[in-house]
């Protein structure tokens, strides 16, 4: 047997053994302290105090970042407001104002283009003279097989938005959040950590989002904290239909929809800003929401061949949108927003 056989067997055995060991140790002990803090410290915590704090929102426009705007204005935040679409953005500026955002700012951006994202930095700083808090939310969805893809090229776009247009405004922000001790919260899905059939480019792109915000956890200690927000199904653009199709372009696709989210209730999203922001406040690492969903994590760890042939007989072989059909399940899993969608829903 060679050296390095040796070498490689003996290390096999002790991380084997070794990691045992010490998740045997590790496991009860961080369980109870867990238990302990939230049953005996996170009711009286008070968290962060966001009055007057500066927050910069991206996919401002509708949505999940529409909600989370919302939210930071109840808490008495001010906040900028990223997006393509003004008119859009403009709205959710009033409506922020009133609800008690004392400034809002409206930057008409492209967050893809590296250029548009320092520019919506460099303005929330000129106007606001600091950050710190920085919400990368601007997202896109997809939902076809991947050999049925007709314009394969096309599909950068949903790298681009999903995965570069967190990664160019994190980048400008960076200096900024550091001077404020601030936060990064940025929007994957639950679909980074469990990937499922017709989804290849969007589950990549959140699963990519994930691991680069974690990295970016420890690069930066305490300096910037980082709140990755892997929520399940919520009402937003998603769950109306709206993505990348497989020739390219931009539509609804109530089918594809109904099969990606079957029957599976759609939550509301002024419920998940609700936990979000209570969660950044208290400088949680990650929020999953509906909690329901914390089980799937676990299952794609430890059998990761039960999430294939979920993803198999469920969305390859569209049971789920036969499941959805024969309980009648969108007059009670749906909400009335998204059950029919006749027009396009604004872009983020």
């Amino acid at each position: 047997m060679s050296k390095e056989a040796v070498v490689n067997a003996f290390l096999g055995c002790f991380m084997h053994v070794g990691l045992a060991l010490v998740l045997a140790v590790y496991l009860p002990v961080a369980f109870v302290c867990r238990l302990l803090h939230r049953l005996l410290v996170r009711p009286f915590a008070r968290g962060e105090d966001l009055r007057g704090k500066v927050i910069l929102v991206t996919g401002a426009s509708s949505g999940i970042g529409e909600h989370l705007v919302y939210e930071y204005a109840r808490h008495g935040a001010c906040v900028a407001l990223v997006a393509r679409t003004e008119v859009a953005l403009r709205a959710v500026a009033k409506a922020a104002r009133d609800l008690g955002a004392p400034d809002v700012l409206v930057v008409p951006a492209d967050v893809t283009k590296v250029d548009d994202a320092k520019r919506a930095v460099e303005e929330t700083v000129a106007h606001f003279g600091k950050l710190n808090h920085l919400v990368a939310n601007a997202g896109i969805w997809s939902s076809c097989f991947f050999e049925e893809i007709t314009n394969i090229t096309a599909f950068h776009n949903v790298i681009d938005l999903n995965f570069w247009g967190a990664v160019y405004p994190t980048y400008f922000a960076l200096p900024y959040l550091k001077a404020s001790r601030g936060n990064i919260v940025v929007t994957a899905s639950v679909a980074g950590r469990v990937p499922t059939a017709r989804m290849s480019f969007y589950n990549a792109s959140k699963g990519a989002v994930i691991r680069f915000y974690e990295t970016l956890r420890a690069e930066l200690g305490s300096h910037v904290h980082v709140t990755i927000l892997t929520p399940g199904y919520v009402v937003s653009n998603l769950t109306k239909g709206k993505g990348l199709q497989k020739d390219g372009h931009v539509g609804i696709d109530e089918e594809a929809r109904d099969i990606n989210v079957g029957p599976m209730p759609v939550g509301k999203t002024e419920s998940l800003a609700e936990v979000v922001v209570a969660s950044v406040r208290r400088r949680d690492y990650y929020v999953t929401w509906p909690g329901w969903y914390w089980p799937f994590h676990m299952v794609m760890c430890a059998a990761p061949e039960l999430v294939d042939w979920f993803s198999r007989t469920f969305y390859v072989s569209k049971s789920s949108k036969k499941i959805l059909e024969a309980v009648g399940g969108k007059k009670f899993l749906y909400p009335q927003t998204i059950r029919s969608q006749t027009a396009m829903a604004p872009n983020n």
